[in-house]
């Protein structure tokens, strides 16, 4: 076990290391930030010196070493948007908040998901499981951004229940939330479908029914555990979608985290701001897939980690 976690621990700080290099090169290739930080009416040396202050009148790759430096150090300088504000400080303010809609929506999806997921597969052919069919391919039909503008023209505007838009209490919550976790509800839910059917009609199954267990307990027990690798593995992609995917949703409800910061950081051409969202965001998903691949020996004993 401790030498697969060195393996994907040296595979985990390829992966980073990648991945800042795209990050780097691609935020370059977007425009001169310059353009944006001075007025129309700048000239040359006011260009100039604005550039050496941040460093942007450096060869590329000095400017790379540099980010590298201070980024294995947790410092990814200070924003070019938000002036006086450091990069880390900006993502420490807004995170909270990100966390906050992208666990709700998780949970959303793992509630809604799962138990629809498995009635339906121990019911196939019913209506519950034609219901359920049509459930999955409306939410993966369904663009976020327009599932979250219809929910708030009905919900806020015509029946004035909920917040529109911004972060307040629970109810400011409830509407981006649905927004962001319902694709992975049809997703899921047909994974944990597939994966019972699939189960249902092993072996084992039809062995434990003979020796009278309770069908309760054949289903959400035996069938549900030796079922869940495959939604596992597609809950640790999740895990890092819903962080990620909170871009869209963040944008259309106002809701201040760390999608919203990212498309102010883009528009601004603040690189600072954007390489270390990304960078965050890329270490989420290693990190949710790696305690995914440990939980399978869990799952299922016959898997060993050498």
């Amino acid at each position: 076990m401790q030498r697969y976690i060195a393996q994907r621990g040296l595979q985990s700080v390829l992966a980073l290391w990648v991945m800042s290099i795209v990050v780097f090169g691609l935020a370059r290739i977007s425009g001169n930030p310059l353009d944006v930080m001075l007025p129309l009416e700048a000239g040359p040396e006011e260009y100039a010196v604005v550039a050496h202050h941040w460093g942007l009148d450096k060869p590329l790759y000095v400017q790379y070493l540099v980010f590298v430096r201070n980024a294995l150090r947790g410092d990814f300088g200070n924003s070019w948007l938000w002036q006086g504000y450091t990069v880390m400080g900006l993502v420490r303010d807004r995170l909270p908040a990100t966390l906050e809609l992208a666990g709700l929506a998780l949970a959303i999806s793992v509630l809604i998901a799962l138990p629809i997921g498995v009635i339906s597969a121990v019911m196939k052919d019913s209506p519950i499981d034609s219901v359920a069919k049509i459930i999955a391919l409306l939410g993966q039909s369904m663009p976020a951004f327009w599932l979250g503008i219809v929910l708030m023209w009905i919900f806020a505007v015509q029946l004035g229940w909920l917040p529109p838009s911004g972060r307040g209490g629970v109810s400011s919550l409830l509407l981006p939330a649905i927004t962001l976790g319902w694709f992975q509800v049809a997703a899921m839910m047909r994974l944990v479908r597939s994966s019972m059917l699939e189960v249902l009609d092993s072996e084992f199954v039809k062995l434990a029914r003979i020796k009278g267990l309770p069908e309760w307990k054949v289903v959400w027990k035996h069938c549900l555990r030796n079922a869940a690798i495959a939604p596992l593995t597609y809950f640790g992609i999740t895990a890092g979608v819903l962080m990620t995917g909170s871009v869209v949703t963040e944008t259309v409800f106002s809701w201040p985290g760390i999608g919203l910061l990212i498309v102010d950081a883009v528009r601004a051409r603040d690189y600072h701001v954007v390489q270390a969202v990304i960078i965050i965001f890329a270490a989420i998903f290693i990190v949710a897939n790696l305690v995914v691949d440990l939980l399978y020996a869990y799952l299922d004993p016959r898997i060993q980690y050498q």
